[in-house]
């Protein structure tokens, strides 16, 4: 863990610690970047003021040895974290992880990091699907293993720890001009 905390800062790709193993990915793609940004800013106002949203935020899944360190493209997690600026998040404190299924991740983002979130005590997992229609499949952890709550296109009403949160999922790749 101290080897991954001393890599230099650097945005040109992804970076994941899998069991003590960097795996590096391209950045994502314009669209999946702009449907991270909107459905965070679709989220965030809805949330009690006792929570927040970040974006690519490291997520301690396992602390090892080895280590595994997952960065979801949202997260929903506690705002007194957030105010205290940490650099990575304990996957107990992480209410909600969110991944947006890319070509290269569609896999990992269905089966590992399923299990891995479900493990790690991640108590609501979401994936969007960008293929249209642009989709939610829902999950919420119950007795450790994550059971669907729904499957979305269109508008989305998911539930959030007693919070109903409403969610445009067309708007999240819809053209500004559309």
């Amino acid at each position: 863990m101290a080897d991954w905390i001393a890599l230099p800062e650097d945005n040109s790709r992804s970076y994941e610690l899998v069991e003590g193993v960097l795996v590096v990915s391209p950045r994502p793609l314009s669209k999946h970047q702009r449907v991270n940004w909107r459905l965070a800013a679709q989220l965030e106002p809805q949330l009690p003021v006792t929570h927040g949203v970040l974006t690519e935020t490291e997520v301690v899944i396992e602390s090892g040895p080895p280590p595994t360190i997952r960065v979801p493209d949202v997260l929903a997690v506690p705002a007194e974290g957030i105010d205290l600026n940490l650099p990575r998040w304990d996957a107990a404190d992480v209410l909600l992880a969110v991944e947006i299924l890319s070509v290269g991740s569609k896999r990992t983002d269905r089966v590992t990091k399923f299990v891995e979130y479900a493990e790690a005590g991640i108590a609501y997992y979401w994936l969007i699907d960008l293929d249209e229609p642009t989709s939610l499949t829902a999950y919420h952890l119950i007795d450790g293993d994550y059971e669907l709550v729904g499957e979305h296109s269109g508008r989305a009403t998911v539930d959030i720890a007693g919070t109903s949160v409403e969610l445009d999922l067309r708007a999240l790749t819809s053209s500004r001009a559309g």
